[in-house]
């Protein structure tokens, strides 16, 4: 009989969390942190535990009239380490433009859920930050 993995595939549960953000179910979404998880915006704010992310989600999807996240990518970069890119497609409560964001994820992970994401724009600076990261942690 062959043993199945009881390593959790990083990918999946990330591509579920985006699935889940973009049902504005933020119960789902946030259910792949951990209780004491770090959400890093950068400019905008760190939030600390999955109650202050569910809070930065739903305080920020309140604001707009539509809001789809596409994963261009997610890769499991080994040693606990995701790195995603995705782009945001929004269109703000009233307005007529679409707003279009590219935007780099730097995931850690702990027993299946994330304790750490760093979001930023930049994302080939992003990508390298990520690939050292899981080296060091190897």
């Amino acid at each position: 009989m062959a043993e199945e993995s009881t390593t959790p595939d990083l990918v999946e549960l990330q591509r579920r969390g985006y699935e889940a953000v973009n049902r504005r179910d933020f119960d789902m979404a946030t259910s792949i942190y951990a209780p004491d998880a770090v959400w890093d915006m950068r400019e905008l704010g760190v939030f600390e535990g999955r109650a202050a992310i569910r809070g930065f989600l739903e305080d920020w999807f309140a604001a707009y009239e539509e809001y789809h996240i596409e994963a261009e990518e997610i890769l499991d970069l080994g040693n606990g380490v995701t790195f995603a890119v995705i782009v945001h497609n929004a269109t703000l409560v009233g307005g007529r433009g679409e707003v279009r964001v590219r935007q780099a994820q730097i995931g850690v992970w702990a027993r299946g859920t994330a304790v750490r994401v760093t979001n930023g724009t930049n994302v080939e600076k992003a990508r390298t930050a990520a690939e050292r990261l899981a080296e060091s942690r190897g």
